[in-house]
């Protein structure tokens, strides 16, 4: 485990692997495939509801007034990487079949990550605080924004459709959860505290189940027969650049807006994440009845190569940080 600590591979990656290969060993069929629609439908509700009780609309107003950093944050998720992905496009059929495009594309409209972004903020000496904003704001407005963009964009960029039923899940699956989530909050939320623990099991749990439903679909249709090994090594490469790019662009951004180093911290690891757990419990609502394994494959391999390198350069920053303490202590 300390091997994979290295490479910041925890138990909820490999869980989220090994539901993906038991989903393509042991696909659902007839009665089976019934009940887990169902439940991966009640275990969404269940996901947005915590998620509605967990955000503090006090602290995300009182936080709001840091709005230029927030702005950018922002702008990175919902502007630059979209606009990426539709350039992007380019890169079809030649690098990458129109299905593995459509995940790449659809990779780009879902929100940051809330822990990973904090954890990073904090391990590298930024302003953590900012980063719980910023990361928390992005998953808010990403239940109403990544819902519209894919609308939007994936109907015409991406050759998949997103009708009224997708929109009407939209609102039963996520939003009516959300809700119900943010008006219980005062009632439940220092028992969920109490319990943070058993909580997470519900949280990955759900995650777990909808990455099995979606591959288990997707074995079911056969989709994984038009998908080569180098198609797959495409991916990889297309998503590594993608998070260069992304790193290296929010990077020049804080500088060259005058943002201090520990708010430029939070624009480089809040601005390019994109989060594994909303991205697939919102695929398994927005195309609800099309396979969505291929969908969520680069959403997948993003997520562990930004864990991957945001790691090394979260420790690069601290160990920066660490030697300017040390210098200036000196003088």
């Amino acid at each position: 485990m300390r091997f994979l600590s290295r490479f910041y591979i925890d138990g909820f990656i490999l869980g989220i692997l090994g539901s993906a290969i038991l989903g393509s060993i042991f696909p659902a069929s007839g009665t089976g495939q019934t009940i887990l629609d169902w439940a991966t439908r009640i275990a969404i509700g269940i996901l947005f509801l915590l998620y509605g009780v967990r955000l503090s609309p006090t602290e995300a107003l009182q936080g709001l007034k840091h709005w230029r950093l927030h702005s950018v944050v922002l702008a990175a998720t919902f502007l630059l990487f979209p606009l990426i992905g539709l350039a992007l496009r380019v890169l079809v059929p030649g690098v990458l079949s129109q299905d593995l495009y459509t995940g790449i594309l659809y990779l780009c409209l879902v929100p940051s990550t809330v822990q990973t972004s904090i954890a990073f903020t904090s391990l590298a000496k930024g302003n953590v605080a900012g980063a719980i904003v910023s990361a928390s704001l992005s998953n808010l407005i990403g239940v109403f924004v990544t819902p519209a963009l894919v609308i939007l964009l994936m109907s015409t960029g991406g050759g998949t459709g997103v009708g009224f039923t997708s929109i009407l899940n939209i609102v039963l699956q996520l939003l009516v959860p959300f809700f119900a989530g943010q008006l219980l909050r005062p009632f439940v939320i220092d028992w969920l505290q109490k319990y943070r623990e058993p909580t997470k099991f519900v949280d990955r749990g759900s995650i777990f189940l909808v990455v099995f439903s979606a591959f288990s679909a997707s074995m079911s249709e056969g989709i994984w027969h038009t998908v080569s090994v180098a198609q797959v090594i495409a991916v990889v490469v297309v998503c590594a650049l993608l998070l260069a790019a992304v790193l290296a662009i929010t990077a020049l951004a804080g500088r060259t807006l005058g943002f201090s180093p520990p708010d430029r911290i939070v624009i480089v690891f809040c601005g390019s994440k994109k989060s594994l757990a909303a991205g697939l419990a919102m695929a398994s609502v927005l195309f609800a009845g099309q396979p969505v394994g291929l969908l969520v494959l680069p959403l997948m391999i993003f997520h562990q190569i930004q864990l991957i390198v945001c790691a090394a350069i979260a420790q690069r920053y601290a160990r920066r940080n660490l030697d300017e303490s040390h210098s200036a202590a000196r003088r």
